[in-house]
């Protein structure tokens, strides 16, 4: 096993972290300024949409090889996520219960 010094796992928490929040920063500095494009506009506007569909269809590609069991797990997470989402309207707290609910069912059903 390899023995890290305190600076040596402070160094690969630090470094990596500065990285990420320059790359965040990046766009700012580089194109803070300028007036956005009506292009980056209208995907600023329909990527999130396109994005949750994605991750709707990602997890639920395993419904037809799946058991009954995960089968129904997985639709009841999604029925509570949409309706909980319907009622709310708070897309934060739609994913995290939606979360929450189906490791309950995955784990202690």
């Amino acid at each position: 096993m390899i023995q890290l010094s305190t600076t040596q796992i402070f160094l690969m928490i630090f470094i990596p972290g500065l990285i990420t929040q320059l790359l965040r920063a990046l766009p700012f500095v580089m194109f803070g300024r300028r007036a956005i494009s009506p292009t980056i506009r209208t995907l600023g506007a329909t990527l999130p949409f396109v994005i949750m569909a994605v991750l709707v269809v990602y997890c639920l590609k395993s419904i037809p090889t799946g058991s009954l069991k995960e089968n129904l797990e997985l639709i009841a997470a999604v029925l509570m996520v949409a309706g909980l989402h319907l009622i709310k309207k708070n897309t934060v707290l739609s994913i995290s219960v939606g979360t929450v609910f189906y490791m309950v069912l995955v784990h202690l059903i």
